[in-house]
């Protein structure tokens, strides 16, 4: 059988698209986790963000190094957000990849292989992640128009799915024994509004939730201006297998500079938390933040520092900001110096650790589900899993341990341990 090595840079919806192009090669390739001794190796890049970009550029000059010595040498093919940002350079600077394959090209890969693409339908896939999860991509590309980031010029306006494509690609998943649903989006809110749908992911969520063998469905990328009350009063109604969990890009929390970015939501981030935890008392939040945005000041930053003490998010990611090439922000005046950039983020990442360690605290003695990833590298008998409140690897994870524990498997277990972002327990 032919064998391809598959490398998959950036986000799950990257990972999802990665998926797909294997599920057009059919069963007739197996996946091979060494570059040198595959027949074609795939990388699919990311290009969001300037060090993004260094590490999907240094991920192909390596494989084409370790390809160089192989006789016969295998077939190189780069696609992703990369290649849609810069595919001109690309051509010129790589002769030694073979195919690259824009994003919206990725579904010729078989033609292009010279291979008969087995797949039926647009939703076929050959899943890549742990035996417990998969990612379930809502739609694509966005309608906001955010100063800083690059992702509408790279993957164009949004773009949803039909109702039909999502559910029997979140079957095909759920028979392939995957526990959890992650959907994933841009902004998952914004689902359906191409097409004139006001109430687009209400309607997707309902018809989810009634699938047999789902145990957990997780929202990820929920933008503020998408969560009102009707909404979360309707989530708050809906069956536990939908997870309160909310990833909710804030950025910041300052209006000045909220407006400045150009977010869709530019009120007090604090009214929506308000009304999260209204409907949801229980709730686990996430955010990101971008630290250092043109014209941030102390006063500015201290806001946003403010913000997250009050809040007390479960889950933290914190950016310096990156000054993208073709976004509005990068010719923006004061732009912040990197040192500051560098000091704010370290000076939110120590808070948060000392939020996240107090709040999982919390959760010692108590008996929680735990859904099992994979076994740990290092210790036989442990394992890495997951509560309800940590999303695959962004959040923090829960190691394992006891009878029954298997990846894959759903496992009721006693914290016995926290620690700054992680649990440990005993099945």
């Amino acid at each position: 059988m032919p064998r391809i090595h598959i490398i998959s840079l950036g986000c799950p919806k990257n990972q999802v698209d990665t998926e797909e192009m294997l599920g057009q090669l059919g069963p007739g390739f197996v996946l091979h986790a060494e570059p040198g001794q595959a027949d074609i190796v795939l990388i699919n890049t990311c290009g969001f963000i300037e060090p993004a970009v260094q590490e999907s550029i240094q991920t192909i000059v390596d494989a084409a190094d370790v390809l160089a010595a192989c006789t016969p040498r295998p077939t190189l093919v780069v696609t992703g957000c990369l290649v849609n940002r810069y595919e001109h350079e690309l051509r010129q600077e790589l002769p030694e990849v073979d195919l690259f394959l824009r994003i919206d090209q990725q579904q010729e890969l078989a033609a292009h292989l010279g291979r008969i693409a087995t797949t039926t339908h647009a939703s076929a896939r050959q899943l890549t992640t742990v035996p417990s999860y998969a990612y379930i991509k809502l739609a694509e590309g966005c309608n906001n128009r955010c100063r800083f980031c690059t992702i509408p010029a790279i993957r164009g306006p949004l773009k949803s799915r039909t109702e039909t494509d999502i559910l029997r690609d979140a079957q095909e998943c759920l028979a392939q024994g995957r526990k959890e649903l992650v959907l994933v989006a841009q902004d998952l809110t914004s689902y359906g509004r191409d097409r004139g749908e006001t109430q687009g992911l209400r309607h997707i969520l309902e018809k989810l939730v009634t699938l047999p063998g789902l145990h957990w469905l997780r929202m990820m990328y929920l933008y503020p201006s998408g969560l009102d009350r009707d909404f979360l009063a309707f989530l708050a109604d809906m069956p536990p297998v939908l997870l309160p969990y909310f990833d909710i890009p804030f950025q910041h929390a300052h209006p000045e500079i909220l407006a400045s970015m150009g977010r869709p939501f530019q009120r007090d981030p604090r009214t929506v938390v308000e009304q999260i935890r209204t409907f949801l008392p229980h709730a686990a939040l996430r955010t990101t933040c971008i630290v250092g945005y043109p014209g941030e000041t102390e006063s500015h930053f201290q806001a946003l520092e403010t913000f997250v003490r009050e809040t007390r998010f479960m889950h933290l990611g914190v950016f310096p900001y990156y000054a993208e090439e073709g976004s509005a922000a990068a010719s923006l005046p004061h732009q912040v110096p990197e040192d500051i950039k560098e000091e704010r983020r370290d000076r939110l990442m120590t808070m948060q650790a000392e939020i996240s360690a107090d709040l999982l605290t919390a959760w010692e003695g108590h008996e929680l589900d735990i859904l099992v990833d994979r076994p740990h590298a290092e210790w036989p008998g442990l394992y890495e899993g997951r509560v309800w409140f940590q999303a695959p690897e962004v959040d923090g994870m829960t190691y394992v341990s006891g009878e029954g524990v298997l990846p894959g498997r759903m496992v009721r277990a006693v914290i016995e341990e926290s620690k700054t972002y992680d649990l440990v327990a005993l099945a």
